[in-house]
């Protein structure tokens, strides 16, 4: 018998915000990274498992097998609070080992997460080369901003 859970993977976990929502849709997560130590701390706390360190630092080839990626990448670097260096600090140049781990993987969805700044940054041209580089891999991509508040959270994020 074959397991027919889809099964997620949960990048750049924090302390696992986005994977509870797609668990408790029934899906199985097979993979978490996490380089921050304390959020890996949290992170065993609330699920039972210590994430994987730095993704850069981990071949495609070494992640499980999954069906969707999720990825709250680095928002810093898009940030109005930031330094707005976009896809060239760092840390918005993480992206682009997402990027490869999709291709990769070819996995049948994804969901990445950042701030709204990223949808205007640099007069919308980051943005427009993060929806090249994923049609190039034959993607279709769409943007929504959303607000915490609009979920009762008691927070005025948008992301």
């Amino acid at each position: 018998m074959t397991d027919s859970k889809l099964k997620f993977i949960d990048l750049f976990a924090g302390i696992g915000g986005m994977r509870i929502p797609f668990e408790e849709a029934g899906l199985q997560c097979v993979f978490t990274s996490e380089i921050d130590k304390y959020a890996r701390k949290t992170y065993e706390a609330f699920f039972g498992e210590v994430p994987s360190g730095d993704i850069t630092q981990i071949k495609p080839n070494q992640i499980p097998n999954f069906d969707i990626l999720l990825a709250g990448f680095p928002c810093q670097p898009f940030s109005q609070a930031g330094l707005r260096r976009g896809l060239q600090d760092h840390r918005g140049g993480m992206f682009f080992t997402i990027k490869d781990i999709i291709e990769f993987h070819k996995p049948k969805a994804f969901l990445l997460e950042n701030v709204k700044g990223l949808t205007n940054h640099d007069n919308k041209k980051t943005l427009a080369r993060i929806y090249e580089e994923l049609d190039l891999l034959n993607y279709h991509v769409t943007t929504s901003i959303l607000a915490a508040k609009d979920f009762n959270l008691p927070q005025r994020r948008e992301r």
